[in-house]
């Protein structure tokens, strides 16, 4: 077999579908902003595509063919789920407050994969704080890594 050196093969002949990113095979919810996020990724990830379409651009447009395929399904399969009113157990989109062994106090908000943003506080319901956390009421106790903690506010 023959193989040729890439020297003398047009680039853009080499430029592959990229692998489409994984999706979660955990049921998609979503809180309001969450469901707001998505579709703002979709719209962009269209735009996108759009504008490597009309440039040529092979490489931007596997990129952005693969954003697509993902948002498009991420919102496919979207399911809202709000917390429901007056309720005392912590559940998806509540905002957490937690008082750690060591005196430290953290706040989370339990959201869906997609919305998850641990440095800003949210963290996606399959965390194992967050599933710790579900169904757990103001003054129970819980392992938060290595340390214990007592919920000390549910909103």
């Amino acid at each position: 077999m023959a193989y040729m050196s890439r020297a003398f093969v047009n680039e853009d002949s080499f430029i592959e579908e990229l692998p489409d990113r994984p999706i979660s095979r955990h049921p998609n919810l979503v809180t309001e902003r969450g469901l707001a996020l998505i579709e703002q990724a979709l719209e962009t990830a269209r735009r996108e595509y759009g504008e490597a379409q009309i440039a040529g651009d092979r490489e931007g447009l596997a990129r952005a063919g693969r954003d697509l395929r993902y948002w498009n399904a991420r919102r496919a399969t979207a399911q809202l789920r709000r917390p429901q009113p007056g309720a005392d157990a912590v559940q998806f989109g509540h905002a957490v407050t937690i008082l750690r062994d060591d005196g430290r106090q953290q706040t989370f908000r339990i959201v869906g994969e997609d919305e998850a943003d641990p440095a800003t506080g949210s963290i996606s319901y399959v965390a194992p704080i967050a599933q710790a956390l579900l169904g757990k009421r103001v003054g129970d106790t819980l392992r938060a890594g290595k340390d214990g903690a007592e919920i000390t506010t549910i909103g």
